[in-house]
């Protein structure tokens, strides 16, 4: 059963939160689709200078994250990811990415989602990115 969650509704529940301290923005949410969007600044960025990885899936996993609230089965009353994996393809070092996260399988006692995550302006893909939910109900 889908959940309607306007766009400004899924950025709100951000605030005060990692994902709104990262300054991650859902610009999409549309059934089984959800997309979010992080714009670089130095503190994404690891030691090393380049993109951290926590960066890039904190953004995956929030995406995938989001469509699985919008996405909860009837009397679920949330969900915790269970497992997740990331292949890290690129780098950015400036601009924005954006993360593409869709359905791959909406369960009643599993979700599974995969994010893409690309830059914005050149099109390149940064990583991909599958997550498994575990649906939770009352006891």
């Amino acid at each position: 059963m889908t959940q309607s969650y306007s766009l400004d509704a899924l950025n709100q529940r951000s605030v005060g939160k990692l994902p709104g301290y990262l300054g991650i923005v859902f610009t999409r949410c549309e059934g089984s689709e959800v997309s979010a969007e992080l714009a670089l600044k130095d503190v994404h960025m690891a030691p090393n200078g380049y993109l951290h990885a926590g960066s890039i899936v904190t953004l995956a996993d929030t995406s995938c994250g989001y469509g699985c609230l919008a996405n909860l089965p009837e009397r679920a009353t949330g969900f915790t990811t269970i497992e997740l994996k990331s292949n890290h393809m690129g780098t950015a070092l400036e601009g924005t990415i954006v993360s593409r996260a869709a359905a791959a399988h909406l369960g009643k006692t599993t979700q599974v989602w995969d994010a893409v995550v690309t830059h914005k302006d050149s099109g390149k893909t940064i990583a991909l990115f599958r997550c498994t939910q575990l649906i939770l109900y009352p006891k």
